[in-house]
């Protein structure tokens, strides 16, 4: 497997993740409830006010943003 498939598959992953916790931060910080936006789960203890799927979200983000950033770049020919 080479670096720029790895960063591929990484990059693909991360987007599912960021999709998939940002669902779950909208449902937890907006959708406390009301009928038409039921909550998945009842809602966990907190940290720093913040609920886990938060901080998951961001650390979604920050992978998919290093791992497109990897992807972006232009590999110099080694010489």
């Amino acid at each position: 497997m080479t670096e720029r498939t790895a960063l591929k598959i990484v990059f693909g992953l991360s987007l599912l993740g960021t999709a998939f916790s940002g669902m779950l931060s909208y449902i937890e910080l907006f959708c406390t409830g009301t009928a038409s936006c039921p909550a998945i789960a009842p809602p966990g203890v907190p940290l720093l006010s913040y609920p886990a799927c938060v901080y998951g979200f961001g650390m979604f983000v920050l992978l998919s943003v290093i791992a497109g950033i990897g992807l972006w770049k232009r590999k110099e020919p080694h010489l």
